[in-house]
């Protein structure tokens, strides 16, 4: 049985998302390929009830998520969204974010397979739509981050959950220097389970619908590439295990490690309350019983990042005129105090995000 069910946009222009069910694969299409599939709200609201009908179909054995066109599965957010409002004031990114993280959580507890198809640029929003996924699979073209700290902002869609339980310090590494994962490295972090040659996923496609999903994998995934990441986890280990941005950099810069040394520079080139309040948000959720209790953290911190300077200057500079300029508010790690770092924690009362641990 095929049912195709476009979710349309305003005015019937091109659907964002697209629904198929066929043998027994339900089929999410993020479908904006010109912008890398970014994620707004109104995919959002259109992926989740789809979700938790899919749950309890029996038509459905197992649950797809691919991106239209060749680029990636998804760039992220809708980040110029977010920054007109954040310029105006406005509550649409709360909400967003609300609904995103909701979503999250019921992809982490999805009690069927979910099959995420990590090929391409994978960050952000779209780490979230798969990393919490129970099945993510990687290819030679993917490109996965959580480039949050380049434009003011913090790992956020559970980011920090991920990252926090990456073997030794490798997320406090990739957290603060927003590095690009490959396939091998995305794996050794703990981002994603299985390589798979893209040549091969039309392939597994088609498998999936006429049998078992371990057996396609089986058949068409491979030995993932070697993780340059995994091999610098001597020096990774050893220089970001300070609970102080600062004491990192110095530790980095002072090592004698080219490669080191790079990620000094790269972590002194982003915003300083971002770097500092992304470290505290890591700590944080690794010391955090479940992924719901570090999405209830992340809502709070993005709604202070809302109202903060360095949100809308880092999209500014870096997506909106793009001269790569930001001029961060502190400017220095220095001049960014226990109160800043603070504030992005305070608890909001009657608008917490309010998730519930999953039994």
């Amino acid at each position: 049985m095929t049912a195709v069910e476009p979710a349309e946009r305003p005015g019937g222009t091109e659907p964002e998302v697209l629904f198929d069910v066929r043998g027994g694969v339900g089929r999410i299409t993020l479908n904006r390929p010109k912008a890398i599939n970014a994620l707004n709200h109104a995919m959002v609201q259109q992926i989740a009830p789809k979700l938790d009908e899919w749950a309890s179909n029996d038509e459905v054995e197992l649950v797809l998520l691919v991106g239209a066109g060749e680029r990636g599965l998804c760039a992220g957010g809708d980040i110029v969204s977010i920054y007109h409002d954040a310029k105006d004031g406005g509550s649409g990114s709360k909400d967003f974010w609300r609904d995103e993280y909701v979503l999250n959580a019921a992809i982490a507890r999805f009690d069927k397979p979910y099959v995420a198809i990590m090929d391409g640029v994978v960050m952000g929003g779209g780490v979230g739509l798969s990393a919490h996924g129970n099945t993510r699979i990687v290819t030679e073209r993917s490109k996965i981050a959580m480039p949050e700290v380049g434009i003011g902002f913090v790992p956020d869609v559970g980011g920090t959950y991920l990252l926090s339980r990456a073997p030794g310090e490798l997320g406090t590494h990739l957290g603060l220097t927003t590095a690009r994962m490959d396939a091998g490295d995305a794996i050794a972090a703990g981002f994603a389970d299985h390589y798979m040659p893209s040549e091969n996923l039309e392939k597994f496609y088609d498998a999936l619908e006429t049998g078992s999903l371990s057996a396609a994998l089986e058949e068409f995934t491979d030995e993932a590439p070697a993780s340059s990441l995994a091999a610098s986890r001597e020096w990774i280990d050893r220089y970001y295990g300070a609970d102080i941005v600062e004491a990192i950099v110095e530790g980095l810069r002072g090592s004698g490690i080219p490669d080191a040394e790079k990620a000094a520079s790269d972590i002194e080139s982003k915003s300083p309350v971002s770097l500092k309040v992304t470290l505290k948000s890591l700590r944080r959720a690794a010391a955090a019983s479940s992924l719901e209790e570090v999405l209830n953290d992340e809502y709070r911190v993005s709604l202070a990042s809302l109202e903060s300077h360095d949100l809308v200057e880092g999209i500014r500079a870096q997506v909106v005129e793009k001269d790569r300029n930001p001029k961060w508010s502190p400017a220095t790690l220095a001049d960014v105090t226990d109160a800043d770092v603070d504030r992005y924690f305070a608890p909001l009362g009657d608008t917490e995000l309010g998730l519930e641990k999953n039994a």
